[in-house]
C-alpha cells in the first residue's frame, strides 16, 4: 500500500510540475514583415533587385524584338517561300520561342536567388532582434504572424513595437 501510494504521489507531482512548466510559457507574435519594410537598408535592396532585374529584363526584349523580327520577315515573304523554306523558318521561330521561355524560367530562377540574397541579411536583424526581446521579455516562443494568421491574439503580446524600438526604427 506504501509503494502505491509513493508511486501516485510520484506522479501527483510530476503531472503538476508539468502543469506549471506549461503555465509558464510565454508566446509573443510579430509581423516580421512589417518590421523588413521599415528598414532602411531595404531601400538599398530593392534599388539592388531593379538594377538586377533590369538586366535580365532587357536581355529578354532583346530576345523578343528579335522573334517579332523573325515572324514578320517570315509573314512577309511566306508566299514567295518554298515549302523547306517555310519549314525552315518555322523551325528557327519555334527555336527563338524555345530560347525565349528557357531565359525567362532561367530570369525569374536567378532573380529569385538573388533576392533572397540580398534580404537574408535584412532577415537575420530582424530575427537577431526578434530573439534578443524575446529573451528579455521572458517569451519561450514567437510567431510570425506574415506567415501565420492569428484569429485571437492579446496585444500584450505583439512584440512589433519592442523589435522596432531595438532596431532603432520609429
Amino acid at each position: 500500500m506504501k509503494k502505491v501510494f509513493k508511486v501516485a504521489l510520484v506522479a501527483v507531482c510530476i503531472m503538476l510540475a508539468g502543469n506549471f512548466a506549461k503555465a509558464q510559457s510565454k508566446i509573443g507574435y510579430i509581423a516580421q514583415d512589417e518590421v523588413i519594410t521599415l528598414l532602411p537598408e531595404l531601400k538599398t535592396v530593392q534599388t539592388q533587385m531593379a538594377a538586377y532585374s533590369k538586366t535580365w529584363s532587357d536581355q529578354l526584349t532583346g530576345m523578343n524584338e528579335t522573334y517579332q523580327k523573325a515572324v514578320k520577315e517570315y509573314q512577309d515573304q511566306e508566299k514567295t517561300m518554298t515549302d523547306a523554306a517555310k519549314s525552315a523558318k518555322v523551325g528557327e521561330i519555334q527555336d527563338i520561342q524555345k530560347r525565349i521561355q528557357e531565359q525567362q524560367e532561367l530570369a525569374n530562377k536567378q532573380v529569385d536567388a538573388k533576392s533572397q540574397e540580398y534580404m537574408k541579411p535584412l532577415f537575420d536583424k530582424v530575427r537577431g532582434a526578434i530573439t534578443a526581446v524575446a529573451k528579455e521579455k521572458g517569451y519561450a516562443y514567437v510567431i510570425n504572424t506574415s506567415q501565420t494568421e492569428l484569429l485571437v491574439a492579446p496585444d500584450a503580446d505583439n512584440l512589433v513595437a519592442a523589435v522596432k524600438l531595438k532596431l532603432g526604427l520609429k
